[in-house]
């Protein structure tokens, strides 16, 4: 029963992200080259963000909610997509009315 009520796999992605965060803060510390840096930051995200989604954010646990969940991930990406690209026209390329 009591193994049950504890969420070890939310303990144990708790670990992983922490164990991702340090390597990703590794980078600061590390003389690598920048081509190594690129490549260690974005397996590290990409890992971290697929962490929260299925471990935190239960992506997969139920078929009834999966088409919300996915219809709001779609809007989270267009909406952070619009910001990047948003940002980057108006400072970098100096682009704004």
């Amino acid at each position: 029963m009591m193994k049950q009520l504890f969420p070890i796999r939310h303990v144990m992605g708790y670990i992983a992200s922490l164990v991702l965060s340090a390597a990703a803060l590794a980078v600061i510390y590390l003389d690598l080259s920048k081509t190594v840096d690129i490549i260690i930051l974005t397996v590290t995200a990409i890992i971290q963000a697929s962490l929260q989604l299925f471990v935190f954010m239960h992506i997969g646990e139920s078929a009834d909610t999966k088409k919300e969940l996915y219809i709001n991930i779609a809007y989270a990406l267009f909406v952070g997509l619009v910001t990047i690209f948003g940002t980057l026209f108006i400072f970098l390329w100096g682009w704004y009315a």
